[in-house]
């Protein structure tokens, strides 16, 4: 992982909700575990390419809208 991880912004709990999914839901879609969406979601992980497309393939938006960098 890049020493530039901790700068990574993410909107995936706004996004998810706006999407009307649980935690739950996005992660049985994306084939994760709930708790992989919560430490997504705050920060502490963050998913591999293959997983990143599966979340943004099931709320329905680009990768980018969900990850950014400052």
């Amino acid at each position: 992982m890049g020493k530039d991880h901790e700068k990574l912004l993410n909107n995936l709990q706004q996004l998810r909700k706006a999407a009307n999914l649980t935690q739950q839901e996005l992660s049985e879609a994306a084939e994760v575990s709930r708790k992989s969406i919560n430490a997504i979601e705050n920060g502490i992980y963050i998913p591999s390419t293959v997983l990143a497309l599966k979340i943004a393939k099931t709320i329905k938006c680009k990768v980018e809208d969900i990850f950014q960098l400052p």
